[in-house]
């Protein structure tokens, strides 16, 4: 096991458990739970620690991916800026998660407003949580990247026909470019490119 796995072991823990966390925050105030409030604040500091893991992990799955030159450096470095911008969004909703649960277990009469604010920065992290998944999981899955990008990694064309931006569906110059590299296909599989 190299430090690619612990990445892929521990990467989805920071975006699933803030959307734990909220669920058991707002499920908490609906039933007017301490007990439901305080197990929400405990989901937001696990969250927080995991994502201290998985950036570390994620550092040394970067050196991984480039040494195996198996991934665009373009894709790693989109990933690695948002993943910065969340795990920063994640330490600060764990360190209000700590005051709003000692808030909560001495009754302070400011624990309701530590409550909204740690349910306004889950929301906030949980949509770069959103944006860090989905950057992480272009870097080795080009069926989720933009369809407006026709290119594939190391600039091959690419022979998915929802590439096609929708203005380009006509144009045969464009189309040209798509299927140039066919005369490099050995003949038993060129006719599958055709199909499509």
């Amino acid at each position: 096991m190299n430090n690619a796995h612990l990445h892929l072991l521990t990467n989805h823990l920071p975006i699933l458990l803030p959307i734990v966390g909220l669920v058991l925050l707002i499920a908490g105030l609906i039933l007017k739970s301490d007990i439901i409030k305080r197990a929400s604040y405990c989901t937001f500091i696990v969250a927080a620690i995991s994502a201290i893991f998985t950036l570390s992990s994620g550092e040394s799955a970067e050196e991984v991916l480039e040494g195996m030159q198996i991934a665009e450096e373009s894709f790693i470095k989109e990933h690695e800026e948002i993943a910065e911008v969340f795990a920063v969004s994640l330490y600060i909703l764990g360190a209000l998660s700590v005051l709003g649960l000692w808030a909560n277990w001495n009754r302070k009469w400011y624990s309701p407003f530590i409550l909204f604010s740690v349910i306004i920065l889950s929301l906030v992290t949980l949509y770069y949580g959103k944006l860090t998944g989905t950057s992480g999981g272009e870097i080795r899955h080009t069926e989720i990247r933009d369809t407006e990008a026709c290119v594939t990694p190391f600039n091959t064309p690419s022979l998915d026909s929802t590439c096609v931006p929708s203005n380009l569906n006509g144009d045969s110059q464009f189309q040209e470019q798509r299927f140039s590299h066919l005369n490099q296909v050995p003949i038993n599989l060129s006719f599958s490119y055709f199909v499509l």
